[in-house]
């Protein structure tokens, strides 16, 4: 189990109600994030039907949140360490509801790129103090918090799409696109009323520290110039102007890891705690985050994007012939949770391969039935899919940030954040772009095929990188 810092008695004796309480506002502030960044991908006809704007236009209402929550990660999790975690968290709430509300209240395709930009921001500014405040709640017991936040992760990044899909469907009060962003106003007042209530407010880490600024542009550079031809590239069919940001890219965030070292040589705050990196379980386990976020994420969208355009489903209808992913990674997290504190890093491996079971099913039915296929062809292997998903959300962050010290987890949880990011930008990036290029030439049946055997390799990938994490079974 996680080796974690000397608690503190104040936070062990809270009355365990108030934990889990403080818990259920935690994932509330996650659950905004989580929805919120994919939700746009289904809603985005009906949008473009009532406020105009172009095809790229319509794609900046996604990549604007993805770019700035990518961005200000790293920032975020800093000024947790600096300021508090619990008052971080909770002005990202608040300036995420007033987001919310001004996506909702959108009049315009300008003026709703922004108001996606401003959620992104404060998204990354609450999402990264999500790890400090639930050891500061839990201590020795953070395992059990982990395994209620593994399945929240791993059904919110399938249910996304499918509560997109049925608000519009639904058009409550006439508000119909809209209200994909206003449903956020009341689970984000719920959280930010208990969280100010319950959540322990810690003095902060790094008080007094000055937040290191040359880093933080440095990093925004940089991840700009990552993330945007991986958001934009295979939409727009990689102009050369994508490339060269791409490779632009790496000497800018060289630059931010030399500079990152000369500041902690020279006694001087850095924005991101390297030494993080001299732990096994945090550095195995960024590698292990950036593969495995890439699979399932570029593989979802693959599927979806299959159903849509291949068989000719409505957003909803897509949303929930899939919906068997999401009830498997349900069933897949109740299971882990049972099983995690005896098991350990070998729960993950068993996830990956009833992952991989359930791409070979895939495979088999693609191969099969051909021209005849229907949507729900498709449930049995993604229940088996989304079961080994479900397992591996459960223990994977208890393993990854379990041993890290007090004053390293603010940092360690935005850059953590940022490689998950990355890794579903380069899924996205390298699977749509195959499906597309195999589409124009062969059809939607063979694109599908062959990136589900792509999947496969990937989850074969992040198997062997399972077994650099350390194991915390007891």
């Amino acid at each position: 189990m996680a080796v974690v810092a000397p608690p503190v008695p104040a936070v062990i004796t809270r009355a365990p109600s108030r934990k889990w309480l403080g818990l259920f506002a935690i994932l509330s502030a996650d659950l905004l994030n989580l929805l919120d960044g994919t939700v746009g991908n289904v809603a985005a006809p009906a949008i473009r039907a009532d406020l105009g704007g172009s095809t790229a236009t319509m794609q900046w209402i996604v990549a604007g949140y993805t770019l700035a929550m990518a961005v200000g990660l790293l920032t975020g999790g800093r000024l947790g360490d600096m300021f508090g975690r619990k008052r971080m968290m909770m002005i990202g709430i608040v300036g995420f509801l007033a987001a919310s509300l001004a996506c909702g209240l959108a009049f315009s395709p300008e003026s709703l790129i922004a108001a996606r930009v401003l959620q992104g921001g404060f998204g990354a500014l609450m999402v990264p103090q999500s790890f400090g405040l639930i050891r500061d709640l839990f201590g020795d017991s953070t395992g059990k918090a982990f395994a209620a936040l593994g399945p929240v992760i791993g059904l919110a990044t399938i249910l996304g799409p499918v509560v997109s899909g049925l608000l519009v469907e639904a058009d409550l009060f006439g508000t119909g696109w809209r209200a994909i962003f206003l449903i956020n106003v009341p689970l984000g007042a719920f959280a930010l009323a208990v969280g100010w209530k319950v959540l322990p407010a810690k003095p902060p880490t790094a008080r007094g520290t000055r937040l290191d600024v040359t880093g933080a542009l440095l990093a925004a550079a940089g991840l700009t110039m990552l993330v945007v031809p991986l958001v934009q590239g295979h939409e727009l069919g990689w102009p050369t102007w994508t490339l060269v940001m791409l490779a632009a890219s790496l000497p800018v965030l060289a630059a931010f890891t030399l500079h990152q070292l000369r500041r902690s040589r020279t006694g001087r705050a850095p924005l991101v705690e390297l030494s993080v990196f001299g732990k096994r379980s945090y550095a195995s386990g960024v590698a292990f985050v950036v593969a495995f976020f890439g699979a399932i994420t570029g593989f979802s969208l693959v599927v979806a994007l299959f159903l849509q355009i291949g068989l000719k489903y409505s957003p909803l209808e897509a949303s929930v012939a899939m919906i068997g992913w999401a009830v498997g990674a349900f069933i897949g997290s109740a299971v882990g949770g049972t099983l995690m504190n005896r098991l350990g890093r070998n729960l993950l491996h068993i996830g990956l391969a009833l992952m991989t079971a359930g791409l070979a099913g895939l495979y088999a039915v693609f191969a099969i039935t051909g021209a005849t296929l229907n949507g729900w062809d498709l449930t049995p292997a993604l229940v088996v899919y989304g079961i080994g998903m479900g397992m591996i959300f459960v223990p994977l962050f208890d393993i990854i940030v379990g041993g890290l010290r007090d004053h390293e987890v603010g940092s360690a949880s935005g850059l953590l954040s940022a490689f998950q990011q990355l890794g579903a930008s380069l899924g996205v990036a390298a699977l749509g772009t195959l499906f597309f290029s195999v589409a124009g030439a062969q059809g939607f049946l063979d694109a599908v095929t062959q990136v589900t055997l792509v999947a496969i390799v990937l989850t074969a990938i992040t198997f062997g990188l399972g077994f650099l994490l350390p194991n915390r079974a007891r």
